[in-house]
Order: C-alpha cells, then structure tokens, then sequence
C-alpha cells in the first residue's frame, strides 16, 4: 500500500488547480445541462403541442423525478467522496470495495423505487390538470431505475479520473429525447405521453453507457466480489451521501409546499390556480439550467477536495474551494442579470399565454429571484465538507436554504401578504443561506490543517 498523497503521475496530486478544475467542472456542467434538458426540452415542446396545462402537468410530476435523483445522488456522491479520500490516503483496497458496494446500491434501489406510485394530488395537482399528469408519470416511472443508475453512476465514473465519458453519458440519451420529442408529440400526435416516451428511451441509452463503463473502471479493477455490498462500506457512502440526498429532497418538499400554496393562494387572487402553478413550473425549470452550472462546478471539485484532503495537502483544498466559489458567483450573477432584464422573453420559450400569465410569470422572476447572484455559495459549501469527509456539516448545509429558511417562510409569508408572501420568501432565504455557508466556509478554510485542541 502507497503513502498517502504519493500516487505517481496521478493528475489530481500534480496538475495546477485552474486546469484541474477545468478538466473535471466542465465536463460536470454539461452532464447537470444535459441532465436538465430532459426537463426543459419536454416543458418546451409540450408548452407548444399541449399548452399550459401540460406544463402545470410536468411540475406536477416534477418531485417524482427529484425523488429519484436523491437516492441516485445518496449513493453516487457518497460513493464517488469516499472513493477519492481513499484513493488519497492511498488505500485502494477500500476504495475498491466502497465502488463495488455503491454500484450495487444503484441497481437495488432502482428496482425498489420503479413501484414507487407517485401521489400527484399530493403534488398539487388540480383537477383539470390530473389527466395530463397521469398520462406523464404512468410512462416516465418506468425510467426511474435508469436514471437513479445513470445519476448515481456518472459521479463514480467522474470520481475515477473520466469527466468526459460521464459527460457523454448524460449527453447521449438528452440528444436522442431532443430528437424524439418533436417526433412523438407532433408528428405521431401522442402528445404529452410521447414527451414521456421519448424521455425514457433516452434515459435507457445513458444507462447503457454508464453500465458499460465498470467493468474497464481505470483505478481499481471491478470484481464480482466487490459488486458484493459491504455494511460498513454501505454506512460510510449513506454518510458523505446523505447532504446531496436530502438537499434533493428538501427542493422536493420545497416544490410540493410551492405547488399547493400557490393553488390555494392563486384562487383567491385574480390570477386563478392554473397560472401559478405554470408559471413556477417554468421558472423552476429554469433556475435548473442554472443550478447545473453551480451543482456542475460544485461536484467538479468534489475528486480534487477529496483526493488532496485525504492526501493531507490543504493548500490546494482551499485554493480549490476559492476558484470554485468565484466562478460561481460570477455565474449566478450573470444568471440575475438574464432574469430582471428579459423575463417575459425567457417564460415565452415555453409557449404561449394570457397576458395575466406573462404578468404574473415577469413579477415572480424578479422578486423570488432578487438575490440570485449570491445562489452559488451554499451548494458549493455543501459539497465542500462532503468530499472532505465531513458529513454532519454537509448535511447542515444542504438543509439551510429549503428546509431552515425557505420552508417556514412558504408557509408563513402568505397568510400576511398573499400570493405575493410566496415570491418574497425566496430572496430573503437565498440571502440568510449565503451569509451562513461564507461564515462557516470561512472558518473551516482558516482553521483546516491546524492543531485541534481538546
């Protein structure tokens, strides 16, 4: 067994922290786009073939497909932060081990969540848009396993020094939905059920990818005997997992709270229940594109943090969380900027409606997302102490923004102010979660590598 931090001619140990990041946050933010395009894409072809309602009805069943990508990311991230640690410490028999045992957890828990029944009342549907909703899931649940295999997997194929296969899985199957989409909903006239269609057979394709790519796995060779789970192997990816997992979580509970506030609170206003609940499921998808430029760098660092931490080289850990935080920021800004200046451009990519849906739609992207600019901060924190072992504070930190903050002021803020309560909760959750992760960022980055005292 190798000294730790002393793995010849391997890049994470050697190569300058910009072109490290380059290497592995690029390809990270093209596999969370493409990620993200089987959601836009769909809300996109079926704004124009559907209508509003169908784009009510993919929000709808939205919290199924981030149901799916917590138990992917619970193993996949835990997986792929265990693996570089050790890899760090230089102990490849284990970091063998906890790879055989995540892609085992991927396959068992996909078969699990396929008789998953999502309860799309319970997601805020209303009754004119139930129908839609049904003939949506009932297809894409069939997914479910490929795309916890798919999620989950990439990040363990990221974690093994091949960014770029990982990328090529997401981009596969998203290319063939793009294809296929326009095909069955228009031209075979199926509608929003071949929006769903075409979305699982893109989703075989990434699998298929992602399957193929373990048994050449480049740092330890993948046995049968490792494909075994391991309990302790099992508790330690569940550990460093759990902060993704329940950060995805959290958005879903975050999403139902949403949808059914904005029901209730629309129908007494005079946008009606409809329009709310379209038009947050357009911005959300929207903010997704977002989120896989912050998630996407935020994971591209996550070998390098893991790899250096475990290999006791903080310099290069810190140098890493500070290059990430920067480029972040700049994206968010960026994004704050498209969202105040051209709103009711963005919204009508998504197809046609009233102008008291345009209204509503430009008022929301304005003030729920007044402080997107600082959005960047708390995912990338997250991730931090996760790929560098430490899972309490990761966990703390996925929880901040949704579950401590935005929550409570979902449910609180409308009963004084309306409908309008639910557009003021973002901005004050987003900045209260960002001034927490720099505290805490901040004093793990001074303090990281000292003495500790008892």
């Amino acid at each position: 067994m190798g000294q730790a931090g002393t793995v010849e001619g391997n890049p994470l140990w050697y190569e300058p922290i910009g072109k490290l990041l380059l290497r592995f946050a690029v390809p990270s933010i093209i596999s969370f786009l493409v990620s993200a395009l089987y959601n836009i894409v769909d809300q996109i072809f079926i704004g124009q073939g559907v209508g509003m309602l169908g784009n009510a009805a993919t929000n709808v069943a939205f919290p199924l497909t981030t149901i799916s990508t917590s138990i992917a990311l619970l193993i996949g991230v835990g997986a792929a932060s265990n693996f570089n640690l050790e890899q760090g410490r230089g102990n490849r028999e284990r970091a063998g081990q906890i790879a055989g045992s995540g892609i085992a957890m991927l396959a068992l828990f996909g078969a699990v969540l396929l008789f998953l029944n999502p309860l799309l009342l319970l997601f805020g549907a209303t009754e004119e848009v139930l129908p839609y909703a049904q003939s949506y899931t009932g297809i894409t649940a069939f997914g479910i396993p490929l795309l916890i295999f798919t999620t989950g997997g990439s990040h363990m194929i990221r974690a093994d020094g091949s960014p770029r296969y990982a990328m090529y899985c997401m981009l596969s199957g998203a290319l063939l939905n793009t294809v296929l989409d326009p095909l069955f909903i228009f031209r075979l006239d199926m509608g929003i059920a071949g929006a769903a269609l075409a979305t699982v057979l893109g989703q075989a394709v990434s699998a298929g990818m992602a399957i193929s790519y373990f048994p050449r796995f480049r740092s330890v060779r993948i046995t049968w005997r490792l494909l075994r789970p391991r309990g302790d192997c099992m508790r330690a990816i569940a550990a460093l997992g759990a902060a993704a997992c329940f950060n995805q979580l959290a958005m879903t509970l975050v999403q139902i709270t949403m949808n059914n506030t904005l029901t209730f609170y629309g129908a007494l206003s005079d946008y009606g229940q409809n329009i709310p609940l379209a038009c947050v499921g357009v911005i959300s998808k929207v903010n997704v594109v977002l989120m896989a430029f912050i998630i996407g760098t935020a994971q591209g660092c996550q070998p390098i943090c893991g790899f250096n931490y475990g290999a006791k080289n903080y310099p290069r850990v810190k140098k890493t969380y500070l290059t990430a935080a920067a480029v972040v920021t700049a994206i968010s800004t960026a994004a704050f900027l498209c969202f105040q200046i051209f709103p009711r451009q963005i919204v009508a990519i998504f197809g046609e409606g009233s102008e008291a849906y345009f209204h509503f739609a430009e008022r929301y992207f304005r003030i729920y997302m007044m402080l997107v600019f600082l959005n960047g901060i708390q995912p990338l924190t997250a991730n931090f102490f996760t790929s560098i072992g430490k899972a309490k504070m990761g966990i703390l930190m996925s929880m901040t923004r949704q579950i401590l903050f935005l929550l409570p002021l979902i449910v609180i803020f409308p009963r004084f102010f309306g409908i309008d309560g639910v557009m003021y909760a973002g901005p004050i959750a987003d900045g209260v979660a960002a001034l927490l992760s720099a505290f805490l960022a901040g004093r793990e980055l001074h303090d990281m590598g000292k003495p500790r005292t008892v």
